[in-house]
């Protein structure tokens, strides 16, 4: 049977368009988000909102958070008003957050030992794919907790891969994050010398997204560069978090990742200047300072 009470807590960029799939697709949610008045427009599409995430986690069988920061992580699930204060045995909690793996670990072993299961699934495919339904989903945890879910990613969702046990959807995640950091250089240099080259660029990328150096960001990010669209399907800050857990990973790895540090201090100094609401195509900007 597909479980339909669903929670879910974080109604930021990407939140809010996937509980408007949720709720397209017949799914009661219930929400919780520290303010209120962003939560207003899913409201008035039939979702309920809660004061507090241990309100809103008592309604769902299934309870996924999307929220900001590791410490955003912690608060929801570990705090005095937080999910786990709800607990009730066979409850599925589902972090969609890009957050460390460590932290998923420590959410699975406290659901374990409250009866429940916890599935860390982070996503990839931006505002764009959250609005589609056609997010990539990365997910850590047991089989037996992603089969029972599988039909609610599938409402927003498209290719969705159980990766391994806790933690592994976020050292996916982790992966994708390093690949589209040094991915983005490569974009934002293409137009770069593209435009001092005198070439026409929305005529170059008919040219060159369609060949070997194709990629999401040059396909769907590119063409807001060229429009100075800095609109964020995903912000600087988030990403700069982002790269931070990745080399905070390699190094308790004992591996040196020089393009993802290069990126990250490229992200840092448009931060100082004031870029973190930005989405990240908003890197072209370094190149034109």
């Amino acid at each position: 049977m597909i479980m339909t009470n669903i929670t879910f807590i974080g109604t930021g960029v990407m939140g809010q368009s996937i509980i408007k799939n949720f709720l397209k697709a017949g799914h009661t949610v219930h929400m919780y988000t520290r303010t209120k008045e962003k939560a207003m427009p899913l409201v008035a599409l039939g979702a309920l909102w809660y004061d507090t995430a241990q309100a809103a986690a008592v309604q769902g069988d299934v309870v996924f958070t999307m929220v900001g920061y590791p410490t955003d992580v912690e608060e929801v699930y570990f705090g005095e008003t937080g999910i786990f204060k709800a607990a009730t045995p066979q409850k599925i909690v589902v972090d969609m957050t890009t957050s460390k793996p460590a932290l998923a670990k420590k959410i699975a072993d406290a659901a374990q030992n409250l009866g429940m299961e916890a599935l860390d699934a982070p996503v990839s495919g931006g505002d764009i794919g959250a609005q589609n339904g056609t997010l990539s989903i990365m997910v850590g945890g047991s089989q037996q907790a992603f089969d029972a879910v599988k039909p609610l990613f599938e409402a927003i969702g498209q290719n969705i891969l159980l990766q391994g046990t806790a933690g592994a959807g976020q050292h996916t995640k982790m992966c994708n994050q390093i690949a589209i950091a040094t991915n983005m250089i490569g974009v934002c240099e293409a137009i770069a010398y593209g435009k001092k080259a005198g070439l026409d660029m929305a005529r170059v990328l008919e040219s060159i997204a369609t060949g070997a150096a194709g990629s999401w960001s040059l396909s769907n990010l590119a063409p807001r560069m060229l429009n100075g669209d800095k609109e964020p399907g995903f912000y600087i800050m988030h990403m700069i978090k982002d790269m931070g857990i990745a080399l905070d990973e390699a190094e308790r790895m004992e591996l040196e990742l020089p393009g993802l540090k290069m990126a990250k201090a490229m992200y840092d100094e448009l931060s100082a200047k004031g870029y973190d609401y930005n989405g990240t195509q908003a890197l072209i900007d370094y190149y034109e300072m």
